[in-house]
């Protein structure tokens, strides 16, 4: 067994990220998260995140983003003016000292600019380069502007969010910003080794949209299985019932009985066995086809009593169930509140700010919190001499 120190997995890598508000960012962050030196070169604006509320502000009127600070953790903020020569030169010197380019402006603006793929991976030693767009870069859509909800929309995961008898719904969760970013950092972890050592620069094209396409496998199953488009049902399950969300007489929960004898132990702590026998909800099938049914009875058993006792009832016998939380709740949950998912870093004017690290657990690593988000341009001078620009 070796004595080595484990050491974070992209410790030594550097990255050049040129992106703002989400998915570009989150990427960055989750190479931050492991181990990445990452430059966040930005306009003398700003990333255009630094403006969104809410805001901690100082006394004398200094204020930081907290929805900044959530995916900028981990990350250095170097400012660049990339329409003045001397500036554009230094960020194209940054590039050919990275091992990785994030990016997520619009298709060919950074062409324009000497900065595309093509003109900066030429001569370099090995460049993994990552462009993360709404539609990619071979798409017909590819000079359109694109932003989550519309990713959202025409991904057809708005088509399958909703009530059945209501309109379309977005996800509360900018899922096409953030699944982007996952799949991005996963491609690019994936692709470095064999880029540093075999000196080929490789590009990464990596759309929302068909991002939002590989998560939706079962949808898009379904629809080619059946030659039927996949329908909304609110909270419940198209091939599994009850599997869904219910009222109690305080509050909502869920139950995940996906199996017979699932079911027929919710049956039974509602005080409906004779349902079991019922030649409606016999089977997985039978409960899915006459889930409105078996909705409407089961719903009017569980108002009667508080989700606590409901779903106390229900893991004793082993259904998997759980309230539907807010975010408050979640956050102050034993899960969270006594687990270590959550820590605090001291945030630019905020002070200590508590931030979800990064969830998958590294034995014999502790989470990566050494940066919280950069206050703008604070590490240009420091950067530009680090990695032997200037």
């Amino acid at each position: 067994m070796s004595d080595t120190p484990l050491r974070r997995p992209l410790e030594g890598v550097r990255v050049v990220e040129l992106a703002h508000v989400a998915a570009g960012p989150f990427t960055g962050m989750l190479l931050a998260d492991l181990g990445a030196d990452v430059v966040k070169v930005e306009p003398p604006s700003g990333d255009q995140m630094r403006a969104w509320p809410p805001f901690a502000t100082s006394p004398d009127g200094e204020r930081f983003s907290h929805n900044f600070a959530s995916v900028n953790r981990n990350k250095r903020s170097l400012v660049a003016d990339l329409k003045d020569p001397d500036q554009l030169a230094d960020v194209r010197a940054l590039i050919a000292a990275a091992d990785i380019v994030v990016e997520n402006y619009r298709p060919g603006v950074l062409d324009r600019l000497g900065l595309g793929y093509q003109q900066v991976a030429a001569e370099h030693r090995g460049l993994v380069y990552c462009s993360i767009s709404g539609y990619g870069l071979s798409s017909p859509y590819v000079d359109h502007g694109a932003y989550d909800v519309v990713i959202q929309g025409m991904s057809g995961m708005m088509s399958v969010t909703g009530e059945a008898d209501g309109s379309p719904v977005k996800a509360g969760v900018p899922v096409g910003d953030f699944t982007a970013g996952l799949y991005a950092a996963y491609t690019i972890a994936a692709l470095l080794p064999q880029v540093r050592d075999g000196g080929r620069s490789v590009h990464v094209d990596c759309p929302m949209l068909d991002c939002l396409l590989g998560v939706s496998a079962l949808q898009t199953s379904e629809y080619w299985g059946s030659g039927r488009e996949p329908r909304r049902l609110g909270t419940a399950h198209p091939r599994n019932a009850p599997y869904q969300g219910f009222a109690a007489s305080d509050g909502d929960f869920t139950v995940a009985a996906g199996t017979d004898r699932l079911w027929h132990a919710v049956a039974e702590v509602v005080g409906l066995p004779e349902l079991i026998a019922d030649p409606r909800f016999t089977t997985q099938l039978s409960r899915v086809e006459h889930q409105g049914e078996l909705e409407a009875l089961l719903g009017d058993r569980f108002s009667r009593h508080s989700r606590a006792h409901w779903i106390s009832e229900l893991r004793e016998r082993g259904v998997p169930c759980g309230p539907v939380n807010t975010f408050g709740e979640i956050l102050a949950d034993p899960h969270v509140s006594k687990g270590d998912l959550v820590a605090e870093l001291d945030v630019p004017v905020a002070g200590p700010t508590p931030t979800v690290v990064h969830p998958a657990r590294i034995e014999g690593l502790a989470p990566r919190l050494d940066r919280p988000a950069p206050v703008l341009g604070h590490d240009t001078a420091e950067v530009l001499s680090e990695w032997g620009v200037r």
